[in-house]
């Protein structure tokens, strides 16, 4: 661990402490979490096999406990935070293609492996830390939160901060992300949020602005701003259209490093009767490639981008068996190169705190395709709410 990124953890800690110290006497704490385990079975390609020099079965296990203590401070005033202890055992070495990032947009690193053996990692990490202020009209938030804009359900292209890659069945939240966020709220459904965002322990400044209004029963926001030293604008809608649901993003991107590119998506829901839901959407993604020979490996591993092609489409189907049981199968399509997965979910709600599931990732495609990486995967998964 170099030098600055100990004095930003050094630093973090002072901050937390001093913050806590000068919490009034009158401060009210409200306290909540969850434990969830994911047990979970990997089968590898063949190809990835020889090449990790690994073997082909392996298992894994995935221990999360999340802490979120929040004091309110006074009037529209509240301290939260997130903190997270994981303990993830895996047997083999082929775990990159899991559908895990690494978060972003944060400029100071607040992990810390603890154990880091061959085959297990001990860690903890704050993944919120933020102090909010509310005025009549104004929002203010300093500090590591979730920003999450834009409407689909399936991919963000306008969530500049941390979309979460669909493939990842072990992801809960979005990453935070260190900002100040400001928000005016102009009338009952429109306001405007401009995000100041550090990130690289400060070497790079993003920031970006968001109005949102109401029109015809219609969600609709305009954005724009500077992502990695690059301009961005974007948009997204949503409402109904008799009984669906549509939705759509859209997003331009202007790179001095890398080619200019458009990303849009559409998508539409029903509830086709009181058990059966349904929902559709598809996913342009001029980032990407239909050349296999040009895909970016190595900015899905890092979590640079969440796909490597260009023409997406995902269905989902959930049915609700009994009040307690529901049965959903989700299915998403690579359009270019035939990849894809099926991700069938089984869940139970054992009680109003305990929740059971048993699902899969069901990865195909031929050799070197984008899904061709992810190994075939089922797990089960408890959560423990408290």
């Amino acid at each position: 661990m170099d030098r600055r990124a100990i004095s930003a953890k050094v630093l973090a800690v002072v901050v937390l402490f001093g913050l806590v110290a000068h919490v009034p006497v009158n401060a009210q704490l409200r306290f909540s979490g969850y434990l969830a385990e994911l047990p979970a079975y990997h089968r590898i390609n063949s190809l990835l096999t020889s090449l990790l020099a690994t073997k082909q079965d392996q298992a894994s296990n995935l221990l999360r406990v999340r802490l979120r203590p929040v004091i309110s401070l006074w009037d529209g005033a509240e301290l939260s935070l997130e903190h997270e202890l994981d303990a993830f055992y895996q047997s083999g070495n082929a775990s990159v293609f899991s559908g895990s990032t690494p978060g972003r947009r944060q400029a100071l690193d607040l992990r810390w492996d603890f154990v880091t053996q061959d085959h297990l990692l001990l860690s903890h990490f704050v993944d919120r830390l933020y102090f909010r202020q509310d005025f009549s009209s104004v929002r203010l938030v300093l500090g590591r939160q979730r920003i999450a804009w834009g409407t689909g359900r399936i991919w963000n292209p306008t969530d500049l901060f941390n979309p979460i890659n669909p493939a990842n069945f072990s992801k809960v939240e979005k990453d935070g992300a260190d900002a100040f966020s400001f928000k005016y709220y102009a009338g009952n459904f429109t306001d405007i949020e401009l995000v100041i965002n550090p990130e690289e322990q400060f070497r790079q400044l993003n920031f970006g602005v968001r109005v949102r209004t109401n029109i015809h029963e219609f969600d609709i926001s305009l954005l724009g701003g500077s992502f990695e030293k690059g301009f961005v604008f974007g948009g997204d809608f949503a409402g109904n259209f008799f009984d669906a649901g549509v939705r759509g993003e859209a997003l331009y991107s202007e790179n001095p490093f890398a080619n200019r590119f458009v990303r849009f998506i559409l998508g539409a829901d029903y509830q086709l009767s009181s058990r059966l839901y349904a929902l559709l959407e598809y996913q342009h993604n001029g980032e990407g490639t239909a050349d296999l020979s040009r895909y970016d490996i190595a900015g899905l591993v890092t979590g640079r981008i969440l796909n490597l092609g260009k023409e997406y489409l995902f269905a989902n189907m959930v049915y609700q068996v009994h009040p307690l049981v529901s049965v959903s199968v989700g299915a998403n399509f690579n359009l270019n190169d035939g990849s894809g997965f099926f991700s069938p979910l089984v869940t139970y709600s054992a009680s109003s705190d305990i929740s059971l599931s048993l699902g899969g990732l069901l990865a195909y495609g031929e050799t070197r395709t984008e899904y061709s990486y992810y190994p075939l995967s089922f797990y089960a998964r408890t959560e423990w709410f408290f």
